[in-house]
């Protein structure tokens, strides 16, 4: 299979990884950030037993190493570029003509050109594809972390991983040693987060100020797209902004509906933002010219009153079992159309814990421990069944050593609580 490294007469691209220095980055001592989240998955995955881990999922690759490319694309497209980490090497593969994205770094000690094994790439020679990209990554765990090595994957078609075994590897989920290691942030990671909120709350905030009866979910939402990607945020994870009868029930992708007079319109920010880190909070505006009815008011306080009994609630050393059984208890006429979770972890993307409803917990919960240095949402959604309009509420917060320490600051709307 060809292979072409497209900048390999140029001389100036060793130094690629400083461009990080950009505004957002100010006071940030991100080398620091990156060795602190590489030695997260190196702890966790010695903890669990994990000699070497193969990393497809892009978020999982710019956490391990702070590499950024082509982050949806790599999403479909596995493996088009991943990484192998063992407790002392780091090998990226990166995709046909961007080797030169993963030099500089501290956090990889070689770049590789990546051979994709999947159909598209390889047609009907996936099954030879596959099989030869097997044992090429077999031999190298093999060198560097032993025969028969416990080998965490994800994100791997299953013709590879079926290979990978058949080689005699012991065959593991990547996902549990890097979603703990994600789950506790250090004090210089938290200044990406915020950096990533106040660039998201500059969007949400020209997004607000846009709003007018007339004006399209899709023309509304736009306005924060923009405001992100010109702050060097990355996307917009979701769909969620929607107006009128489309805001009950809730997940109702942004669309073509044309905002009308005196609707509430709510926001749900889903933000992979500044560095990779995600923002996501909630807020549900009013269209105006008019003020908010007493319905509106009435959901909107309802709402913003379970986000506070949640937050109030949580310290650290509880656990998750406790922290279900003393939430706040959802009104019957609200309960169908319900948040699916109370609250979740929150850091490159919506991570582990998910904390669950006292109702869900029997069939749909697990217990753990809220730890300091976990960032959570607490949400809310409310809205009546077969109801015409409904509420979405959240806040992100930092579980500290002695509680909670609020991170998304943009206001609530006074006129729909007074």
């Amino acid at each position: 299979m060809a292979n072409f490294d497209w900048h390999a007469e140029r001389s100036d691209l060793s130094n690629i990884a400083l461009l990080d220095r950009a505004p957002e980055s100010e006071g940030i001592d991100l080398r620091a950030v990156r060795l602190y989240r590489l030695g997260r998955v190196r702890q966790k995955m010695a903890e669990y037993g994990v000699d070497a881990v193969i990393l497809c999922d892009p978020v999982n690759i710019r956490y391990a190493t702070g590499t950024r490319n082509m982050q949806v694309f790599s999403m479909r497209n596995a493996p088009s570029r991943y990484l192998l980490l063992t407790a002392n090497r780091s090998i990226l593969f990166e995709f046909t003509g961007c080797l030169h994205l993963g030099e500089g770094y501290e956090t990889v000690d070689e770049v590789r050109p990546a051979k994709t094994a999947s159909f598209v790439a390889a047609g009907p020679g996936i099954g030879d594809r596959e099989q030869a990209w097997a044992i090429e990554m077999g031999d190298l765990v093999t060198e560097l972390a032993g025969k028969g090595a416990t080998l965490g994957l994800e994100r791997l078609n299953a013709g590879v991983a079926i290979a990978l075994k058949a080689l005699g590897f012991r065959i593991v989920d990547a996902q549990k040693p890097v979603e703990m290691a994600r789950a506790i942030k250090s004090a210089e990671e938290m200044k990406c987060i915020n950096a990533s909120l106040r660039a998201t709350e500059t969007g949400v905030g020209k997004l607000r100020e846009a709003i007018r009866p007339g004006l399209t979910e899709n023309q509304l939402w736009s306005v924060l797209h923009q405001s992100i990607i010109e702050q060097n945020g990355d996307y917009c994870e979701t769909r969620l902004l929607s107006a009128g009868q489309r805001t009950n029930p809730w997940f109702q992708e942004t669309a073509g509906y044309v905002i009308g007079e005196n609707e509430l319109i709510a926001l749900d920010t889903d933000v992979v933002g500044c560095h990779g880190y995600y923002s996501d909070f909630s807020r549900t505006f009013h269209s105006g010219p008019g003020r908010p009815t007493r319905d509106q008011k009435q959901l909107y306080k309802v709402a913003h009153e379970q986000v506070h009994y949640n937050m109030d609630i949580l310290k650290p050393g509880m656990s998750f079992r406790d922290y279900a059984d003393r939430a706040w208890n959802i009104p019957e006429r609200y309960y169908a159309n319900r948040y699916y979770l109370s609250a979740h972890g929150c850091g490159m993307t919506g991570e582990y814990p998910y904390l669950y409803h006292h109702g869900d917990f029997p069939d749909a919960g697990y217990d753990g421990i809220v730890e300091p240095g976990m960032t959570l949402c607490v949400e809310s959604y409310i809205g009546e069944e077969g109801g015409t309009q409904g509420v979405k509420l959240e806040q992100q917060v930092l579980v500290t050593d002695t509680g909670i320490e609020l991170l998304s600051r943009f206001p609530f709307e006074e006129s729909m609580l007074d």
